[in-house]
């Protein structure tokens, strides 16, 4: 009796496999996507490092699936519907390609501005009221904006200790802000958002490209509602940048273990 064991059928394991990458595609386009925040433009509401999850139905279809880029851009979305003000939002930026996420700030028909630092909805300022600053810790992936917000604790601890400020929006969505020094950006001609578009900002008021500014600038511009991708639901992880992929330890202790799980369709206080 033969004690051979059977051969690898290889035309079995690569229909699983394609199977299985449909079934990936699948969810990534229609239900929902993990997105990784490389940038410091939505602190102090997420912070680099940060892992979330993208749903992909809310406001409906447009862009087929991330893993086929060459298909071309639909006009419109099937089954759309429009972000709610103060929604937080993955795009498809028109200047890079690239995943960017943001805050849905105008609506078709706004009419859009910044004033010293001010905004304005429809010719009205939306409340903004200070708030406590916001003491995030520094780290490998965020560093300080400048030397002054630095703070060292007793135990060699440093935080960046920023101004925070509390908007609240037409409908009483809040969301915290940082607004750190004078920009250009600060003071903003009026801007009518037209249809099937939407006006987008990050809340770190002074390190974003966002609708502000053209996508010739590197910004966003007025964003046809199509590049919408979804809605940010709620973090998984965060990691502060120190773990090395060949130090499995560091992987844990990199973790912000206060940064899990949080939603992101509330409002802060």
């Amino acid at each position: 009796m033969s004690d051979k064991k059977p051969g690898i059928d290889w035309k079995k394991e690569l229909r699983y496999a394609a199977l299985l990458g449909i079934a990936v595609m699948g969810i990534w386009s229609f239900v929902a996507k993990p997105f990784y925040i490389p940038s410091e433009s939505m602190v102090p509401t997420l912070l680099v490092g940060d892992r979330l999850v993208v749903s992909k139905y809310p406001y409906g279809f447009s862009y087929l699936s991330p893993f086929l880029p060459v298909l071309p851009k639909m006009e419109g979305r099937a089954f759309g519907k429009l972000p709610e003000r103060g929604d937080i939002v993955v795009v498809k930026s028109p200047s890079d390609h690239k995943d960017w996420i943001k805050r849905v700030i105008g609506l078709p028909g706004d009419t859009v501005q910044m004033q010293g630092g001010v905004l304005y909805l429809n010719n009205t300022a939306v409340p903004k009221r200070a708030a406590s600053p916001t003491m995030i810790p520094e780290t490998d992936n965020m560093h300080c904006a400048r030397p002054e917000f630095r703070v060292v604790e007793a135990d060699g601890t440093r935080f960046c200790r920023y101004p925070r400020f509390i908007e609240t929006l037409p409908g009483g969505r809040s969301y915290a802000v940082l607004d750190l020094l004078f920009s250009y950006a600060d003071d903003t001609p009026p801007v009518l958002v037209p249809q099937g578009h939407v006006f987008l900002m990050g809340d770190n008021r002074d390190r974003s490209a966002d609708s502000r500014f053209s996508p010739e600038e590197g910004g966003l511009g007025l964003l046809p509602i199509e590049n919408v991708v979804g809605r940010a639901e709620f973090t998984t992880f965060s990691l502060d940048g120190s773990q090395r992929f060949w130090n499995p330890v560091s992987w844990f202790t990199a973790l912000r273990g206060d940064r899990a799980w949080m939603s992101l369709r509330g409002e802060d206080e």
